[in-house]
């Protein structure tokens, strides 16, 4: 053991002697163990909400989209492109496009999506997200009305149920003997679906892909085509490479692209909250620092003896620096573990309930990031260390004449 470690050992086993000292000590540890905890329990509680968020819209949507076939020979050249590429999974072919939804007297504006079954749900989970009716009679059968499944949220707000029969119209206009008209067609409501994104439920319908494109005039048959992905982390290299390959009259666009509104402000709102929680650490290591302060104006006599028996600035910056590391690593080291505690308590147990209606889960989801874990610690460490240095500087300019004699 060092000189320097040895002595400030030996400083923080002689405050069970003062009990002001002790209670100073105790604060700047329970400062940063508070902070520590607080940081590691929070960024984990959102990453579960970004992580249940990013499963809803991935789910929902493909990995990467390839729009702009404006011809069967533009949508042939699309689907070859993305089944030559190695990291492609599954390819399905769609139409997208805006239309008013009217029921009654009540109207409102949607998203029609045209898909094949088959195909889709090898690129997406809509599969698994029906609560009422089915997938199956999207495709009219003979002369009846061709299908479509609402989102729930969609459903509700207009009044409708499985069975029932909604009429889209579209904002392209056909000629008639009386004129421009806008286009209408029937369709009957074959299922209801909760992605468990309101975005979705709320706002998109799904139809057969041939009775969409009919709808919408689209005579390529698709408008682009969705692709999952072997891995999600490939979006950005596979859409670069499609990019390449495609070129500008193809554009190519990742689920992070279509969401980056979303996860930028998921991204925002956690550095934001990991910047205000850092200011409890802060001021934990401003009380370390008023600690060692104390410390110093209390020792002063140790520490001209010291001195005067040959330690130099050098020997008594490292005892004051070794011990606030310790009062910090104590404190970033319990708060460590209280923080994993609390995040395993919260994710096994059903503490904090929320109302599923609103929030589609009924738990908080936790997810523990090892990256986050290690940049709490590291800055609970740095806030710690620089919280010594004045206090050490200050210790090592005391005179050991004065100090011994007025100390």
């Amino acid at each position: 053991m060092s000189l320097e470690l040895f002595i400030a050992w030996r400083y923080l086993k002689a405050e069970r002697k003062g009990l002001f000292a002790v209670v100073t000590t105790s604060i700047g540890v329970a400062g940063v163990m508070v902070g520590v905890a607080a940081l590691i329990t929070t960024l984990s509680v959102m990453n579960g909400f970004q992580t249940d968020i990013q499963k809803k819209v991935i789910g929902a949507q493909a990995h990467l989209t390839a729009y702009g076939a404006q011809s069967a020979a533009d949508l042939g050249r699309v689907t070859a492109a993305l089944g030559a590429d190695p990291d492609v999974a599954a390819a399905a072919p769609f139409v997208m496009g805006q239309a008013i939804l009217s029921v009654g007297d009540r109207t409102i504006g949607i998203v029609l999506k045209g898909l094949d079954p088959e195909q889709e749900f090898k690129v997406n989970s809509l599969a698994a997200s029906v609560t009422e009716g089915s997938w199956k009679g999207l495709k009219p059968e003979g002369k009846g009305l061709p299908g479509i499944v609402l989102g729930e949220e969609l459903a509700r707000a207009v009044g409708v149920w499985v069975g029932g029969v909604v009429v889209l119209v579209s904002p392209k206009s056909v000629a008639t003997p009386f004129g421009m008209m806008p286009k209408m067609q029937k369709f009957e409501i074959k299922g209801l679906l909760h992605t468990g994104y309101y975005e979705y439920d709320s706002t998109t319908g799904y139809a057969d892909i041939g009775a969409a494109a009919k709808f919408f005039g689209v005579e390529a048959g698709a408008t682009g085509v969705g692709a999952r992905l072997h891995r999600l982390g490939q979006a950005e290299a596979a859409a670069r490479r499609l990019r390449v390959t495609l070129g500008p009259a193809y554009p190519v666009r990742t689920y992070s692209d279509m969401n980056r509104t979303l996860f930028a402000a998921l991204r925002l709102e956690k550095a934001v909250m990991f910047i205000i929680l850092t200011l409890i650490t802060l001021v934990a290591s401003l009380n370390i620092a008023s600690t060692l302060i104390l410390r110093s104006v209390e020792k002063t006599k140790d520490i001209g003896l010291l001195k005067a028996m040959g330690a130099t600035p050098r020997q008594i910056r490292r005892i004051f620096w070794i011990e606030g590391s310790i009062i910090g690593g104590a404190g970033v080291l319990m708060g460590l573990v209280l923080g994993l505690v609390l995040c395993f308590v919260i994710w096994r147990y059903p503490i904090v309930e929320l109302p599923a209606d609103i929030y589609y889960l009924s738990r908080v989801p936790v997810s523990v990031k090892l990256s986050d874990v290690l940049a709490v610690v590291g800055m609970g460490v740095l806030l710690s260390l620089l919280a010594t240095v004045y206090p050490a500087f200050r210790a090592a300019k005391v005179n050991p004449v004065e100090a011994i004699h007025y100390g």
